[in-house]
């Protein structure tokens, strides 16, 4: 695990304290060593967590002969059997690291290589021969890459950190209001943009810039859904999860379990430890509001398996938390369950390096309630139009998922189109509310990004499509972002074993009926459970990494939100207009209403501004670093 960056110029080769700041600027990802590479046009910079080939790995690495060189932020899992094809076909291999797989497929294949590959990564390969640089990114979009195309200069890293900063984007900044992330391709800034999941970027010397897609996992065509028997399907899922986490287990140094007491992490844990010969290292953070705790649930998994567990109970301190976090994301990013991320993260870094996280198993196997009430919708719509004057008078609670949250989002949403519904079943800011915070009207409307997605499966299940755009937006944009950037600002790298194509192939390919059933979710895959966790994990409510935000923006945290959020503060900025900003605060502390994730929004994005751009970004420096250091 690694972070990248580089510049690639037609007007004179590239500066080399430009390209010592942006690799310095990521150094909390890479604390282990560092490297750099300057031929002609081009200069490439790599900071390496070292996880493979402690002894040789470092980066970047050429070829036999010097004519290609990679950097790479990832991990390739099925390099061993890539490598010996490739040796079979006459390339000699320098390490044992994986990085260097990318050289020698990028020769026999070229730019589309890519596609060959199981892991997660975010890569540059230079080609001194043909003068093109290529850049890749995972088809899941596991590993970020942003780059900034100015002109006849190109630059690229892993963070956005470490590329100028420029006019804020209000597109972007509209969506984030919507979704409480950015979509790609959009950044906060607007002459920056993500590389997409399943892309790659080709600039040439010559001229030219072309970004082309070389994959893109989703669902298949309605009829070719398998309905086998359930007992198979569920022995099948289960020996392919084995083979994922064994893949994800590859390393040279232990590996370790975020561990939240579901279903997810839990048969990760489970199988990991059945993968291991050492007892495996589990982590998990805990909370004082029993709704939001799941440390009974998580020591039953580690019990069960004899792991060596590791537990942190969080009490809120905003001063210190808050600001950290708006530390850690280099562009405005409002899901509140990073912080317990983050926390959780900090604990794992001080015994492991890789740790196990369980994303991707709710927008696979339909873990979400949204689902349910994607399938009812259509039925008890009507009745929902009919109680909604009713249920509007429900008062506010601060538990999480409460009934009176879920109960208005439905009933606000289930006369509307699947996909519109579904989004406004988690939409944050409304058109309405966005324009009344802004002072104006927006001509973009983010969901359409949304809908985009959404006709590219036009023929597949109706529940599996509207799974897909959660599987490739906001699984990708908000918490992938959320594990990539919250474990390697403390310098761990966070594998996700469910995004593999060998568990993503057989998900897409089952009926809804094996994802939900009434109100039952993940069918299968509690099912394909059963065997390895205790009942209360399997059939357990759903909590997840969640923080009790709506509690602490009554409690804790109402005085610093007031204090960040000010009338001073919001003019100075000049995004959002303090008024109905001040009535947010109020209607909320009053129990009128649960604006709390618009809040944590409103926080994130003033923090961040305060942090990224009234000021240089601030370095980060985990445990691990000052360890080196000393």
């Amino acid at each position: 695990m690694c972070g990248i960056c580089g510049i690639a110029s037609r007007e004179g080769a590239p500066d080399a304290e430009r390209l010592a700041a942006m690799s310095a600027a990521l150094v909390h990802r890479g604390p282990d060593s560092g490297g750099e590479h300057f031929d002609g046009p081009v200069a490439l910079g790599a900071r390496r967590l070292s996880i493979i080939d402690l002894a040789g790995g470092d980066q970047p690495i050429e070829n036999e002969d010097g004519s290609c060189v990679v950097v790479q932020n990832g991990e390739i899992y099925n390099y061993p059997e890539l490598r010996r094809e490739l040796e079979r076909e006459g390339h000699r291999f320098r390490t044992n690291c994986d990085t260097e797989v990318h050289l020698h497929l990028y020769e026999q294949h070229g730019p589309a290589y890519a596609r060959r590959l199981r892991g997660m990564f975010a890569v540059a390969v230079w080609d001194s021969q043909r003068r093109r640089l290529v850049l890749a990114r995972d088809r899941y979009g596991i590993k970020p890459l942003y780059y900034r195309d100015s002109g006849g200069r190109l630059e690229f890293a892993s963070e956005l950190r470490a590329l100028p900063r420029g006019e804020i984007d209000v597109d972007a900044l509209e969506a984030f209001l919507t979704f409480n992330s950015i979509p790609a391709p959009y950044s906060i800034f607007r002459d920056t943009r993500k590389l997409p999941a399943g892309h790659v970027l080709v600039w040439e010397e010559r001229g030219g810039l072309s970004v082309e897609r070389y994959a893109r996992p989703g669902p298949v065509a309605a009829e070719e859904m398998r309905d086998g028997d359930e007992a198979e399907l569920v022995e099948e899922l289960r020996a392919r999860l084995r083979d994922s986490v064994r893949a994800h287990l590859l390393s040279d140094v232990p590996v370790g379990v975020l561990l939240s007491g579901g279903v997810d992490s839990a048969v990760l844990a489970a199988l990991a430890a059945q993968e291991t010969t050492e007892a495996v290292h589990t982590f998990t953070i805990g909370f004082a509001e029993k709704s939001f705790d799941e440390r009974a649930d998580a020591r039953r998994v580690a019990e069960r398996y004899g792991t060596n567990h590791h537990e942190l109970l969080v009490h809120p301190d905003p001063l210190v938390l808050v600001p950290a976090l708006a530390d850690v994301f280099d562009e405005p990013f409002a899901d509140s369950s990073a912080l317990p991320t983050y926390l959780v993260s900090q604990l794992a870094a001080q015994d492991v390096k890789v740790a196990l996280s369980g994303e991707g198993g709710d927008e696979l196997f339909g873990g979400y309630y949204t689902y349910a009430a994607d399938l009812l919708a259509d039925r008890v719509a009507p009745l929902a139009r009919l109680a909604r004057p009713l249920v509007e008078r429900l008062p506010s609670s601060s538990a999480k998922a409460s009934f009176d949250y879920k109960a208005k989002r439905f009933v606000r949403a289930a006369h509307l189109p699947p996909l519109e519904r579904h989004h406004g079943w988690k939409e944050i800011f409304s058109p309405d509310l966005r324009a009344e915070l802004t002072g104006g009207g927006a001509s973009f409307d983010p969901v359409d990004v949304y809908r985009a997605r959404y006709a590219q499966t036009e023929g597949a299940d109706p529940l599996a499509r509207l799974q897909d755009v959660d599987f490739g937006i906001y699984l990708v944009d908000d918490l992938l972002v959320k594990t990539d950037r919250a474990s390697m600002a403390h310098s761990l790298e966070a594998r996700v074993p469910f995004l593999d194509s060998v568990v993503t192939n057989f998900a897409f390919t089952l009926p809804a009926k094996h994802k939900v059933r009434g109100l039952s979710k993940k069918v299968l895959l509690r099912k394909a459970a059963e065997p390895l966790l205790p009942r209360e994990v399997v059939h357990g409510r759903k909590r997840g990494f969640s923080i009790p935000a709506a509690a602490w923006l009554r409690g804790e945290l109402e005085p610093f939100a007031r204090v960040t959020l000010s009338s001073d503060t919001l003019r100075r900025q000049g995004f959002f207009r303090p008024e109905p900003v001040g009535r947010l605060l109020d209607e909320h502390v009053a129990g009128a209403q649960d604006w709390s994730r618009q809040l944590w929004g409103l926080l994130a994005f003033t923090l961040w501004h305060e942090r990224h751009v009234e000021q240089e970004p601030p370095a980060l420096r985990s445990a691990r670093m000052e360890a080196l250091l000393a």
